[in-house]
Order: structure tokens, then C-alpha cells, then sequence
């Protein structure tokens, strides 16, 4: 019986890393030029993390987390975002206490979530996401924005648009909450299970849902923006104005909500408007976080973030037709004629990789016409002949596969002399 790979989950086989390897590169620069550092948390996490942070109300923890019971009868799970594991760590390694303030972080790794797997949506899917924790300062929600932004551009996209609106504070939140209830309840019977569960605990959840995104109700629901107080307004003023001033451009969508309990004040998106992109447009998708410290044991200490999924991302450039610049080729292939001289490439082959060069020699007892063609399929910029009679007089011919130049080198010089061809 041939065992196949699980539903929701893909091999990333050579010839398509090669682009992920790509985009992980850029996108560490990136994160170094903005001085964003690496953290890398475990890939699973007590259960109690995701339901103090993610909130117990979200499709992530009601419906979509992988969880399980370890052997000391411990609820684990699966992590389904790096933000909750970042904070957690961030409380627990006291890093509040650094004297370099905000504590800027990124991450880079593979998350889980129990979805219907779709075009560009995956069980097990790669997040990027970055943390800036310990300001208050609406110039680094812009910051942030900025990263993601530079991230999708450097790499040539350019059909995006970035959504922004404000959650606001607590206060503004608590005003808006009691007008979503009064708008939504005489007819909530009309909704969703979902919905009406969500009606009591958090009725804002109601306009992220889905299933009723048409109804009538959606679209003249009470606006966050006319529940914001003066404080709550004047933050989203400053993000906006340092968005223009980092002449990023923004459309501010009121009903902009995200799907976790933990944002407050900015929220923000960034969707890809390619034709034939997909019916799911959302690129990337963050917010500010005040509190969430506080929700897991810490001090206060305000945060926003973002995270970006680099299947997604691969499909934005899909969509808009961008090839990246991906070269795969090595500096030298061995081709041995003779038994001798295949004996002799085995310790050739090291000494030439010791000193820098991707090397590799023919494994399957080619002819040397064969050896040749593997040769062009690794598309090698040098070809290093060896027969019986160059062994004896411990020669070596060398030539350039792109000018066709030949040369005979002492054998012991090779890498010198590769070094040589390389610079000319």
C-alpha cells in the first residue's frame, strides 16, 4: 500500500525551494535593515496559550487547532500563530527588560490549522510575522506596516492594497459592542450558529463571519469609526498621516475587524488585486495588541504585529507573472575517463569543495558522453577532464562550458586555477 501525503500539506520539492529560499533571504534582510531580530518559539504550546490570547470565540481555537493530550495528560497544541508564542515568550524570558526598547522581533516558521484546504490555504502552511512589543508610539504601527509592505514589493509585487481601520481602545470598544448587540439581535435568528453564539461574547466577531457576509444587516452594522473617543481618534489620525508620509498608499475600511481577540486601535491588511488571483485576497493581516502582555503574566507592555503567509505570497507573484532571479548551478563537474581517474576525482571532488567551489563527479558509470550531459543539466560554468595518460603526468583539462575555452593545469592547481578562470 503506498503511503501518501496528508491532506492540507504539501512537499516542497528542488526546483521549487530554491524560490522559498529566496523569499527567506529577502525577507531577513529585510527584517535586518528595519533591526527586527530572529526568535524561533517551539512548535507546540500548552493549549491554555491559545485560549487566553487567540480567545475562545475565534474559528482557530473552535474550530481549527490540532490539539492532543501528551502522556502526562498535558493539553498540547499545535501552534496556529506566532503571535501568542511570541508574547509568551516574551513574559517569560523577561525581555522587558532589555535596555533596547521596543524589543522588535521576527519570525519565520511553519504553522497549523484544521481548514478546508484550498488554492494558496494549506493545513501546514509557512508564516513570516514580525513583533514590535513595549511601544505605544502610532510611528511604529506605521513601521510595521512599511515592513510588510517592502517585503511584497522588493520582490516585484504590485498590485496591493493595503486596508487599514482602528479597533480603538477599550472604552470605544465597549460603546461599539453595545450598538453591534442592539443592531444585530432582533434579527440574529437570521444568522449563523456562529453568529448568534457570538452575538453575547463578542458581537464585533459577527462582522468577520463568512457565511452571512451578504446580508443585509453586514452592510449598515454600526461603524467602529463612530464609536471611537478623542484618544482613539487622534492615534488613528497619527497612523494614517505617518503612512502618507512614508508615502505608502491606504484605504481605511471600517468593517476591517481581524479574526483574533487580542487587536485593539490598528488594524491593517494587505491584499493582492491581481486578476485571477482568488476569491481570498487577503495577502497578509495584523494589528496593535495593548494588554496581551498583561493577559499572559507580564507587565504592560503595548505590541503590534503582522503576520504573512509565504504559500499566499508565492501566489500573488503566480498571479502577477513575476519570475525570481533564481540561478541553480554549480562551479565544476568532474568527468573521469578511465577507472584510475574516476578513483582519483573521489578525494578531487573534496579538495575542491574544501576550497569553496559546488563540485560534483558522475556516480552511475556514465559514458563520457553521459558524464557531459549531466554535466549541462547542472548547468556547471567549468568541465574538469581527466584521463589515464593526463593522471600520469599529473595534468588536468579545464573548460569554460559558456566560452568554450580549454586549458591544461597542473593537477594540484586546480582550484587555483578555477579561482583564475572565475576572475577572468
Amino acid at each position: 500500500m503506498q503511503i501518501k501525503i496528508p491532506r492540507g500539506t504539501q512537499d516542497i520539492l528542488p526546483g521549487t525551494v530554491e524560490k522559498w529560499q529566496y523569499i527567506e533571504n529577502r525577507i531577513k534582510d529585510l527584517c535586518d535593515r528595519f533591526q527586527y531580530n530572529e526568535i524561533r518559539t517551539p512548535i507546540f504550546e500548552h493549549t491554555e496559550l491559545f485560549l487566553r490570547s487567540v480567545g475562545d470565540t475565534t474559528d482557530i481555537v473552535t474550530k481549527e487547532m490540532y490539539t492532543f493530550e501528551d502522556r502526562g495528560e498535558r493539553s498540547l497544541t499545535l501552534r496556529p500563530e506566532g503571535t501568542a508564542s511570541v508574547v509568551r515568550s516574551f513574559v517569560e524570558n523577561k525581555m522587558f527588560g532589555l535596555p533596547s526598547q521596543p524589543v522588535k522581533l521576527f519570525y519565520l516558521g511553519q504553522m497549523f490549522r484544521y481548514e478546508r484546504p484550498q488554492a494558496g490555504r494549506f493545513r501546514q502552511f509557512v508564516q513570516f510575522g514580525v513583533e514590535a512589543i513595549g511601544s505605544k508610539d502610532p510611528a511604529i504601527d506605521a513601521e510595521v506596516m512599511a515592513l510588510a509592505y517592502s517585503v511584497y514589493e522588493s520582490l516585484g509585487l504590485s498590485k496591493l492594497k493595503l486596508v487599514v481601520n482602528s479597533l480603538g481602545d477599550k472604552e470605544s470598544r465597549l460603546a461599539h459592542r453595545e450598538a453591534l448587540m442592539g443592531h444585530f439581535s432582533p434579527s440574529i435568528g437570521e444568522f449563523c450558529k456562529d453568529c448568534q453564539s457570538r452575538l453575547e461574547k463578542n458581537p464585533m466577531r459577527i462582522l468577520d463571519c463568512k457565511k452571512d457576509h451578504d446580508h443585509p444587516l453586514m452592510k449598515s452594522a454600526p461603524s467602529i469609526l463612530e464609536y471611537l473617543n478623542e484618544d482613539s481618534k487622534q492615534y488613528f489620525e497619527k497612523v494614517q498621516a505617518y503612512l502618507t508620509a512614508l508615502n505608502i498608499p491606504y484605504e481605511v475600511d471600517s468593517n476591517l475587524v481581524r479574526g483574533l481577540d487580542y487587536y485593539n486601535h490598528t488594524a491593517f491588511e494587505i491584499m493582492s488585486e491581481a486578476e485571477g488571483f482568488g476569491a481570498i485576497t487577503t495577502l497578509c493581516g495584523g494589528g496593535r495588541y495593548n494588554g496581551l502582555t498583561e493577559e499572559l503574566g507580564g507587565p504592560e507592555a503595548p505590541g503590534i504585529g503582522f503576520a504573512m503567509s509565504l504559500e499566499r505570497l508565492l501566489a500573488a507573484l503566480q498571479a502577477e507573472g513575476i519570475e525570481l532571479p533564481i540561478e541553480k548551478k554549480i562551479d565544476c563537474y568532474l568527468v573521469a575517463l578511465g577507472e584510475e581517474a574516476k578513483d582519483y576525482t573521489v578525494g578531487l571532488l573534496n579538495e575542491l569543495r574544501k576550497a569553496g567551489f559546488s563540485a560534483e563527479r558522475d556516480y552511475l558509470d556514465r559514458k563520457v558522453k553521459g558524464q557531459f550531459k549531466a554535466a549541462d543539466r547542472l548547468q556547471a560554468k567549468f568541465v574538469a577532464i581527466l584521463g589515464e595518460d593526463e593522471l600520469k603526468e599529473n595534468k588536468i583539462n579545464v573548460k569554460s562550458q559558456e566560452t568554450g575555452e580549454q586549458k591544461q593545469v597542473n593537477l594540484d592547481h586546480l582550484a587555483a586555477a578555477l579561482k583564475d578562470f572565475q576572475s577572468y
